[in-house]
């Protein structure tokens, strides 16, 4: 007898149907695992077999095949144990073999308990698309995968409370949808900051429009500060954005029972020494990396010519394409990686080029060496770069409290709701993303401002992307004025925050 069970699987962040097939036959006793199973599915035996002993059933003395359908997709992780036990019953005649629209996924314990698994929410997702009606899921991810909707999730405990289910003896009450609306995650204000006004009006042009932002200082002049404190003012997510970043979260393994759903902008700052891969995403079984988990959030590399050049380089592609396609003999996977890049860097090794005490002894062929290590193609694709001066002594004594970051965020929410409603339907979410032919309907310009464009790219000697991106930075500024037109004064700002020329340092 052939007992079908239907489950998923995970390529990327995007489930795919997998039809679990058990067949028991006459022969020598045997469990075989076929389909592409990993290391971790194959050892599924044991865990199945203990499982079904545990909980009052015989084991059959019969030989047992299992092949996980297409069987040249490659299987990986332990979410199929629960299908396999469900599939191993059925072929055995202990239960009834579920209906078509029925799924199943859970690690099992050795006694039958359900444990969670990685990588639900997308599993969720195609269970919609596959008309699924009922998918059987650990307790510990129904809240997960509810988010889905249009299907029935049921939070399964252990196999015992299962089988009762499916006889029809007990019933399981369905999980609720989680309440999708944004939680305030306490961060630091930008009321705690003193001075650097034109530092805080960059950052929040930067968080208005999705754009990609340099600050370069001094040591203690409050780069890492402010930076810290960006998340405070990024616009409100949507519920588009929280499923997306839930579902890169759940395939990386970081969400849970306690944070089923990612809910603030994701601020991703990993450590210098991080890896291409660490950056990237890959591994044997390849997983998001940094840039991915920092998908509709922040990215901030602190330090910024600490990086190796192969990470920065890393950076190219994911920051034009919004996604990074990671390559390995098993395959390829493509995780979305649209995110805001905020860098932070001292203007020399020693930080204090430049600075009016002197302090620097750093030779001039040091400092262009220092600058080197960051490529100009990479340069091209930051829209804002603001120097960050050193504080004076009056700054720092002043008891004047700061514009806080409410304030601030309320700014940046009213000019990201004018861009929503300027690109819906395109599939651009912000100004930062817009292409050439959102560029030619949204940013077209007077003849002064014509000519205060033509004179900055001849004298600033821009490239096609610096130009292409000033226009993306007058547009946000516009919106954060109420403007519907460009104006002379919003490219002039914009033409501002690209002035930190690197060939002259």
């Amino acid at each position: 007898m052939v007992a079908r069970i239907m489950s998923f699987g995970i390529s990327g962040v995007g489930g795919f149907p997998v039809s679990v097939e058990v067949d028991r036959s006459n022969g020598l006793p045997g469990f075989d695992i076929v389909g592409l199973p990993d290391a971790a599915v194959k050892e599924s035996r044991e865990r199945v077999r203990s499982a079904i002993k545990n909980n009052g059933f015989r084991f059959p003395a019969s030989k047992l095949t299992v092949n996980l359908a297409p069987a040249d997709r490659k299987k990986a992780g332990t979410i199929y144990d629960l299908p396999i036990l469900i599939g191993v019953l059925s072929a055995l005649g202990e239960i009834r073999q579920p209906e078509n629209d029925s799924a199943f996924i859970g690690e099992l314990s050795l006694s039958g308990d359900l444990r969670p698994v990685s990588g639900v929410l997308p599993m969720a997702i195609a269970a919609v698309r596959e008309n699924i009606k009922h998918f059987y899921v650990p307790e510990d991810n129904a809240e997960e995968a509810a988010i889905a909707g249009n299907v029935e999730i049921i939070p399964v405990k252990n196999v015992a409370e299962l089988i009762s289910c499916l006889k029809g003896e007990q019933e399981i009450n369905p999980a609720k949808e989680p309440d999708l609306s944004e939680i305030k995650v306490p961060v630091p204000d930008f009321s705690d900051v003193k001075g650097q006004e034109n530092v805080k009006r960059a950052f929040e042009i930067a968080a208005a429009g999705g754009h990609n932002i340099l600050v370069v200082g001094p040591p203690g002049a409050g780069k890492s500060m402010m930076a810290k404190r960006l998340p405070s003012i990024l616009p409100d997510m949507t519920r588009d954005e929280m499923i997306e970043s839930t579902e890169i979260y759940s395939v990386a393994g970081l969400t849970g029972k306690n944070d089923p759903v990612v809910r603030a902008r994701p601020f991703r700052s990993p450590h210098h020494t991080v890896s291409a891969a660490g950056l990237a995403g890959g591994g044997t079984s390849p997983k998001p990396g940094e840039i991915s988990l920092a998908h509709n959030g922040v990215l901030f590399l602190d330090e910024l010519p600490e990086f190796r050049s192969d990470v920065l380089e890393v950076l190219r592609q994911p920051l034009e394409d919004g996604e990074v396609t990671v390559s390995r003999v098993s395959g390829s996977v493509t995780y979305p990686s649209r995110f805001m890049l905020v860098c932070a860097m001292n203007p020399c090794k020693c930080g204090w080029y430049g600075h009016p005490s002197g302090r620097c002894k750093c030779s001039e062929q040091e400092v262009k060496r220092y600058h080197s290590r960051i490529s100009g193609p990479l340069l091209d694709r930051i829209d804002i770069m603001v120097q960050v001066p050193a504080l004076e002594y009056e700054e720092l004594r002043t008891r004047v409290p700061s514009e806080s970051s409410s304030e601030i965020r309320k700014r940046v929410n009213a000019a990201r709701k004018l861009q929503q409603l300027r690109f819906e339907g395109s599939g651009v979410k912000a100004n930062a993303g817009m292409d050439s032919k959102a560029l030619r309907n949204w940013c077209t310009l007077a003849p002064d401002c014509e000519e205060l464009l033509k004179l900055a790219f001849e004298n600033m000697d821009l490239s096609a992307r610096s130009y292409d991106r000033i226009l993306r930075v007058s547009r946000t500024i516009a919106d954060l004025a109420g403007e519907s037109e460009i104006l002379p004064e919003h490219i002039a700002e914009a033409i501002q925050y690209r002035t930190y020329d690197f060939r002259e340092r």
